[in-house]
Formats: structure tokens, C-alpha cells, sequence
């Protein structure tokens, strides 16, 4: 410990005289002086590469860059690219002993490399410590966060706190299991339902690296599907990486793949597995031992050996996009990891994002898809009821239930369970065409309209214009209505419609991974539906236009991502399962699917907004924070020319008592936020400039010249732009 960090009256002038003495007599006796703990003042230097370049784990991005270090004779061997460190940091220039630079807070570090000599000129601190001689971090690694950040306009060490998992000195000390060989090339199995299945898999086990579109089908199979690509990997002698939504879904790829290979081939890294043995198995991975990985979120920077794969399941789901900055989106850093590797890249679902789409359109990957027999032979009978409908149904409107509806529950509780499929609440409304429900959008820059509550006249919520005199494109229509907002069924309600059925719930408080083929009423929100044994007999998706009426660019795609992963757990429509959603069946979504079409839809999403300049055709940023805040930021930056500035709007204040999202303003505050928008192409200068201004900005902060400026907001492809 130096100096500074000694506490008040704990110097060697307090200790016992017999003390002293010894101590004297040890100083006196030995042959070279001790160098000084932590700060090594004194001590001789490596002789070989003296000099340690450190990566601090400082996030704010004035700091974002690398800082060199001394290193002590006594650290040369353990002292390694890749190790973690602590050093000193924050020490004045004025504070120099022996020729080394002293002071500052002990942080911790990656020591990135070692060199001969330094490009700063004057003294250099030294090294603090070597916490441990196991290297972390390689190249490959080092250049896919460097990547990320980029990509995010984040810093590299909040990047590195996503991608490597804290320490565990247990689970490091413990040796990983020797790596097994190459298992034996799998059968296609059910990917021959595919028109290109079989082919996709042979590719994988023949060592090439396709990229695909995976358009699945309904039902359990998907989990085999992914393990047997992912086996057919293992095969050529390459790692293979899978990232899922959830915990559920990571359980059922983990025991296809067991079934396949048994145990000790793969690696299982979710937070629910505590730190200890995610460590341990993220060393085994990082150490080679084990070749294949399936995990969360936070599994997409596993540090894979010899990569071949990497796939991606559900990418439309929230959980894929990472909440702490720089706010990556798993499928995205999955798309750079293919790129930086040259490996094989499989992204797969029951839907089909705009985003996936587009990479099919611009051919970057190929589609596959099963051909319509087999899309029939798979998928349930899907019936809707519309408003038409209701109107015209003298039980929908007392009950609260169409007739059809309780008809299908009738029926289907009869041979098995029935899943009922309820919104979530909170969901805000915007405004439609009230006579064929097509959104109202700006016509300066196609932003949502929003309706006031003092005024008669529209506001969008992108670049703040009013409109007052809105007609529809579609029908030319005047008159406008609100999106049905919340959930209006409940579990209680349909229990006293079937008071001899056990009703049973699965959401935010308790999620059920599956239930069994007994008759029962399964209650669930979107996200968190269980399997069903065998599958359900029948699905009821209530309250369309909830989920349909979020004011999001992506709320038609989203809610047909989420019917689709409900009426996947249904039986197929020649076992008698049958799907009835509760929403008008004109609409886009609606119909795609009754046809079970989610590639027709976004294919037609994507053109409809390459026209308008939206994402993913276009790249955007958002600014939020206090309105002086933005502003002077939007006045700073050296934005591309190319790039179009939306806004400011005003944000929803957040209520008091209520949870505080990540970027939102805190309870009371009034915010604003302004959209960036670019086109193709100019996503990474748009990233680079406000990734300059915002260390700007901090570096004033840092050095006080400004006072404490106000906290701004940067967030590249902001998942909700309205």
C-alpha cells in the first residue's frame, strides 16, 4: 500500500519499541531495498519490453484510448498481453519520485501489449499488480469489442465489461476438461422439411460458411434444428455459437444438443447460472476445451476457438438488445463477428424481421424457407374476428368474448389445453384512419402523428410539426381514432366462463416453462406462453389493436412476431388445432398471419420503408436529455452532411414511483429527443461524430471548465423511434 493510502496512526512510529528493532535489523540486513508495494518506487525495470499498454476500465470517451505503464523486473513474467492488471490512474505530473510517476486511485486494467518504449514522454507509472497471469483477452477479442464500439459510438471498456465475465479465483484456479474430438457428421433430421436444409448442413459439416435466413416452422423442432447445424459444425472441426432470448429457450437447445453429442461438448453461459460457474465456463471456452456455445444476450462475445458459426434465434426479440451502453443489439454484433471471421451465420425464427429481410435482399444471405405444402401441413387454422364482427355479435357484447371465440375454447378443451394469449398493459395509443385504420404519419418526414390534449391539431412525434388539415393516403378519409390500449381479458374472467377448467397463468411474477396435455386454460402475456405437451389444442390471441397500436415504427412487425411464437405451440390444423385472433383482418399484419406469410410481410415492410427513408434502410441515432442540454449538443456536433435532424420532440414525463427505463428522464423531468438520420452507408461517419462530440462534452465536464454540463443521451438505432 503507498503512502497515501495509509490510514491516520497506523505508522511505524506507533509500534512497539521490539517492533521497531526487528524491522531495523531486516532493513539493515538486506543486501537490496525492498521496492515500495503497489507503486514499485525503486524497483529495477523489465529489461525486455519495459513498457505495458493498459486498457483502463474507465468508460467515458474522452479516456477511450490506451495508456502505457512501467513494468517492474518483478512482474516481467506474469505481466502478459491479455492478463488483467491495476494500475494507478489519475496521478499529476507534479507527483514524481525516483523517476517514477506516483498518486491517483488504484482501477483496473487489460494489459492490451508490451513494448520497448513509450510514445509519452515524460515518467511513467508503474504497474500496480498483476491480478492474475490467466490471459483474457486476445486479438480477436480486442478487435470485436473495438468493432462494437465503433459500431455504438460507445467506449471500449463498457464494451469489455459486457463481453468478459468478472473474475472468479475458484473457478480460475480449476483446470477445464481436455478437449474431445470432432463428433461424427449428423443426419439432416428434420431440416429436410427445408428446400435447402439438407444442403445448409452438408455445408456446415464441409467446412464452407453459408449465411442464411431461416425461416422456421411451427413447432418444436426448431431446438433440433439448431443443435444438429451446430453439430454439423463440431464435425469440420470448428466452434459454433448460439445466442437465444431466454433461459427457456436456452434450456431446450441445451438438451437437443446433450441428446445429440451428450454431455461435456458445450458450454452453457446465462446469468442464471451464478458467477462462479459461468466463469468457469467461460474459461473452458476461452481456453479451448470446450468448441461450442449456447447462451443469453450476453454469450455473443464468447470467445469461441476456430469460430464456424454463429447463429441467432428470435432476433425481433427485446431481449437481444443489450440495456447497458453502448446498447449493442446481439444480431448485429453476431453480423460483424461472421464478417471478422469468415464464418457461417444462421438466423432463424418463426417471424421474419424487416432486418432479416434485408439482408436476403441485398443478398448478403440466402433464404430458407420450406416450400407451402409443408407450411400448411405444419401450421394451425388461423380465424379472426373483427370490429365488424363484434358489432354484429350480441355475445361479444355482453360477454366481453365473441362466439367463435368461446366455441373454439369449447372445442379444443376437450382433447387438451388452450392458450390464451393476453397483451400487456401500459401500452400508449396513437392515431388512425378511422375508416380503413391505416397510422397516421407525417407528411414531412413520416413520423407518427400524435393527438394533443389542448389542441385540435396533430403532432408528430419525430420532428415536432403540427398537422391540421390530415387525410388518409390510403382512402382519403378524415376522421381519425385511437388505438385500443391495454388488455381487457383477464384470467379470472375466463375461469368463471369455465368454472369446471384449471386456469393457469404464466407472466412477468411467474413463468412456466411447460405444461402437460391435460385439459387447462393457459393465461399468458406475449414472450412468456410454456409448451405444451404434445402441443395446444387451440389459441385464443385477444386484444389485437394493443399491441397493433403502440406508437412504434415496428409495432405491425412485432405483434405478428408475437402471434406467430403463440400459434407456433398450437398443433397442426390436421390434428384440429385452430388459432383465432381478435384483430381486424384487413390489416397487413392480420393477414400474414392467417396466411402464414411472415416473409411476405417484411419484404413489403422493407420496401415500403426504403421509400420513406426509415430504418433499417436508413441508419438513425437519438439525443435525449434536457432541452438545453440538446440543443447545445446538436450545435456542437459536425454531423455528416447527408444527415437529416428530426426534432426535438418532448418525452413522456416519467411518473414518480414508476420504473425508470434505460434513457428516459428521471420522475418529474422534462426531456426532449432528436432523431439523426442518415442513408446507407453513413451509418459508421454519423457514429464517429457523435461519438466526438459526446468526449468532448465529458472531457469539459471532466476538466470543470463548463461546471457539470447536463447529462446527454446517445443511443445508435434506438429500438422504439415511434
Amino acid at each position: 500500500m503507498s503512502s497515501e493510502n495509509e490510514p491516520a496512526g497506523g505508522g511505524a512510529d506507533d509500534a512497539p519499541p521490539e517492533q521497531l528493532a526487528l524491522i531495523r535489523e531486516t532493513v539493515r540486513r538486506a543486501k537490496t531495498p525492498r521496492a515500495k508495494p503497489r507503486t514499485w518506487r525503486g524497483a529495477a525495470l523489465a529489461k525486455e519490453r519495459p513498457v505495458a499498454r493498459v486498457l483502463v476500465d474507465k468508460g467515458v470517451l474522452h479516456l477511450d484510448r490506451y495508456f502505457d505503464y512501467a513494468v517492474p523486473e518483478e512482474l516481467d513474467s506474469e505481466a502478459q498481453p491479455g492478463v488483467r492488471v491495476r494500475v494507478r490512474f489519475g496521478a499529476g505530473r507534479h507527483r514524481v519520485r525516483d523517476g517514477r510517476r506516483e498518486g491517483g486511485g488504484l482501477i483496473d486494467g487489460f494489459l492490451i501489449e508490451r513494448l520497448a518504449e513509450s510514445d509519452y514522454s515524460g515518467p511513467l507509472a508503474a504497474l500496480a499488480q498483476v491480478v492474475s497471469p490467466e490471459r483474457i483477452l486476445d486479438e480477436e477479442l480486442l478487435g470485436l469489442v473495438r468493432a462494437v464500439a465503433d459500431r455504438y459510438a460507445g467506449s471500449v471498456a463498457d464494451v469489455l465489461q459486457l463481453a468478459v465475465p468478472p473474475r472468479n479465483a475458484r473457478a480460475e484456479k480449476r483446470p477445464s476438461p481436455q478437449p474431445l474430438p470432432p463428433p461424427a457428421p449428423p443426419e439432416p433430421g428434420s431440416w429436410t422439411r427445408y428446400e435447402q436444409g439438407a444442403a445448409f448442413v452438408a455445408a456446415l459439416a464441409a467446412g464452407s460458411a453459408p449465411r442464411a435466413v431461416w425461416n422456421a416452422l411451427p413447432g418444436p423442432q426448431w431446438a433440433d434444428e439448431l443443435a444438429r447445424a451446430v453439430t454439423a459444425t463440431l464435425a469440420s472441426g470448428r466452434g459454433a455459437l448460439v445466442v437465444l432470448p431466454d433461459g427457456r429457450a436456452v434450456a431446450r437447445v441445451d438438451a437437443a444438443l446433450t441428446a445429440l453429442l451428450g454431455e461435456g461438448r458445450h458450454a452453457v453461459l446465462t446469468a442464471d447460472a451464478g458467477p462462479e460457474k459461468r466463469y468457469a465456463q467461460w474459461l473452458a471456452v476461452r481456453r479451448g476445451a470446450v468448441r461450442a456455445v449456447v447462451g443469453t444476450r450476453a454469450a455473443m462475445f464468447a470467445p469461441v476457438r476456430d469460430l464456424g458459426l454463429v447463429a441467432l434465434w428470435d432476433d425481433g426479440d427485446d431481449s437481444h438488445s443489450e440495456p447497458h451502453a453502448p446498447q449493442p443489439h446481439a444480431r448485429e454484433v453476431l453480423l460483424l463477428r461472421a464478417a471478422q471471421d469468415r464464418c457461417a451465420f444462421l438466423l432463424g425464427a418463426w417471424n421474419c424481421t424487416v432486418d432479416a429481410a434485408q439482408l436476403v435482399e441485398t443478398g448478403w444471405a440466402r433464404p430458407l424457407v420450406a416450400a407451402r405444402e409443408q407450411v400448411r401441413a405444419a401450421a394451425p387454422l388461423v380465424r379472426t374476428v373483427g370490429d365488424q364482427d363484434l358489432a354484429r355479435d350480441e355475445a361479444a357484447r355482453a360477454a366481453r368474448l365473441p362466439t367463435l371465440a368461446w366455441q373454439v375454447v369449447r372445442d379444443g378443451l376437450r382433447h387438451g389445453p388452450v392458450l390464451v394469449q393476453v397483451p400487456r398493459r401500459g401500452y400508449v395509443p396513437r392515431m388512425a384512419c378511422a375508416a380503413c385504420r391505416t397510422p397516421a404519419r407525417c407528411r414531412h418526414c413520416a413520423g407518427p402523428l400524435e393527438g394533443q390534449e389542448s389542441a385540435s391539431a396533430l403532432r408528430c412525434g419525430w420532428c415536432g410539426r403540427e398537422e391540421g388539415d390530415w387525410h388518409c393516403p390510403e382512402c382519403g378519409g378524415f376522421r381519425l381514432r385511437a388505438q385500443v390500449v391495454g388488455a381487457r381479458r383477464t384470467a379470472e374472467e375466463l375461469g368463471r366462463a369455465f368454472p369446471a377448467v384449471p386456469v393457469r397463468t404464466s407472466g412477468r411474477e411467474q413463468v412456466l416453462d411447460t405444461v402437460s396435455q391435460a385439459p387447462a386454460l393457459v393465461v399468458s402475456t406475449p414472450g412468456a406462453e410454456p409448451v405444451a405437451e404434445g402441443g395446444y389444442t387451440a389459441a385464443l390471441l385477444l386484444d389485437g389493436w394493443a399491441m397493433l397500436g403502440r406508437p412504434d415504427l415496428r409495432a405491425g412487425e412485432d405483434a405478428l412476431r408475437r402471434w406467430l411464437a403463440a400459434a407456433s405451440l398450437v398443433r397442426p390444423q390436421s390434428a384440429g388445432g385452430t388459432v383465432v385472433a381478435i384483430a381486424e383482418p384487413t390489416l397487413r399484419p392480420v393477414q400474414a398471419l392467417v396466411r402464414w406469410d411472415p416473409v411476405g410481410h417484411a419484404v413489403r415492410e422493407l420496401g415500403e420503408r426504403a421509400e420513406l427513408g426509415f430504418p433499417p434502410v436508413s441508419r438513425m441515432a437519438a439525443v435525449t436529455g434536457p432541452p438545453e442540454a440538446v440543443a447545445g449538443f446538436l450545435r456542437a456536433v459536425e454531423l455528416p452532411g447527408e444527415a437529416e435532424v428530426l426534432g426535438p420532440v418532448p418525452l413522456p414525463v416519467t411518473a414518480e414511483g414508476r420504473p425508470r427505463r434505460v434513457g428516459a428522464p428521471p420522475p418529474g423531468e422534462h426531456w426532449e429527443r432528436a432523431l439523426v438520420r442518415v442513408p446507407p452507408g453513413r451509418g459508421a461517419a454519423l457514429a464517429g461524430a457523435l461519438k466526438t462530440a459526446q468526449a468532448a462534452r465529458t472531457a469539459r465536464t471532466a476538466r470543470g471548465s463548463r461546471g457539470s454540463e447536463e447529462a446527454v443521451w446517445v443511443r445508435i438505432d434506438p429500438p422504439d423511434i415511434g
